[in-house]
């Protein structure tokens, strides 16, 4: 029954509730104040940032490869911009200081939203079915379970990743209400933690440690983490797994070519879902990337709206 509503949601199923997730913020002027504004005109440089969904101090490493790839194919100057939080990447990429930042399904419909022109323009070969895992301290007893394990969790400790998260929030949010017909505030009996820095790595650790019982992680970093070493899945097994979702985007602000020369955007999207480079797809922890656009999104947008996430 979940993943027949969530299937409805990532297809647009939600009748008639959105049209395009790029049509609703204002454009102000080129200055790059206030909501929408432009990508910084005459910037001589391509100035990407990106949500911390893992610990900042590791973002920088990870994107140098991106940047000499993308500055070597597209002949100009790229720099890669620390945001500190998910709040702040949208913040920053609406006032125009960044040009392009990766996203989550969530983050970029806020982003999308506040800049009227703004495309979506890739995704990982996984994010068009991404998914979350709820993970458990090893010392509850609790094993993977085929359905929500609503009894078994209620009356433990429990933590959401970043409040702006899709995949540690508010997907998880969702099949918690869908689940249980409540709010995940209602429904556990402890108050809900999050995990305000640090992002899916944070809520991992947190739960391995036993600082926290339950929890909620993307499932591509919880893979990862156990693939190189740095998280025990026996501390901390995976009890449940959601259905499939849209998540991560990669977003530009949509008058680049007025900056960087006609058809810039279209050579940018070519350049990236061409790489193979796999140095350079560490960036985004992913193997591939593939073409997305703003209608992809549709369906975490009727999500957020529907948990009162979003106006």
């Amino acid at each position: 029954m979940l993943k027949n509503i969530t299937i409805g949601l990532i297809s647009c199923g939600i009748a008639g509730l959105l049209v395009g997730c790029g049509d609703k913020g204002t454009e102000t002027d080129d200055a790059g104040t206030g909501n929408g504004g432009s990508a910084g005109a005459g910037s001589q440089a391509l100035v990407i940032t990106a949500i911390p969904d893992e610990k900042v101090s590791d973002q920088e490493a990870r994107f140098q490869a991106l940047k000499s790839y993308l500055a070597e194919k597209l002949d100009i100057k790229v720099e890669f911009s620390i945001s500190k939080d998910y709040a702040a990447s949208v913040q920053r990429f609406a006032n125009g200081e960044v040009h392009m930042a990766w996203f989550g399904g969530f983050t970029g419909v806020q982003a999308r939203e506040r800049v009227k022109t703004a495309r979506a323009i890739a995704q990982g070969n996984l994010d068009p079915q991404f998914k979350s895992y709820f993970i458990a301290n090893a010392s509850t007893g609790l094993s993977k379970s085929e359905e929500f394990p609503a009894e078994a969790i209620k009356d433990l400790t429990f933590t959401f990743g970043s409040p702006s998260s899709t995949s540690g929030r508010l997907m998880p949010e969702y099949f918690i209400k869908q689940s249980t017909g409540k709010s995940a505030a209602d429904f556990f009996s402890k108050e809900v933690q999050f995990q305000k820095s640090g992002g899916h790595v944070a809520t991992a650790e947190a739960v391995e440690a036993g600082s926290v019982q339950v929890g909620a992680i993307n499932f591509k970093t919880y893979d990862s983490m156990v693939a190189e070493g740095k998280l025990d899945p026996e501390k901390a097994p995976i009890i449940w797994v959601t259905p499939d979702y849209a998540d991560y985007n990669l977003t530009v602000h949509g008058d680049l070519d007025k900056h960087f020369g006609e058809g810039f955007i279209d050579k940018l999207q070519k350049v990236l879902v061409e790489c193979e480079d796999k140095e350079v797809l560490k960036a985004f922890n992913r193997d591939k990337l593939i073409l997305a656009k703003n209608e992809d999104f549709a369906g975490i947008e009727a999500v957020a709206k529907e948990l009162g996430l979003m106006r």
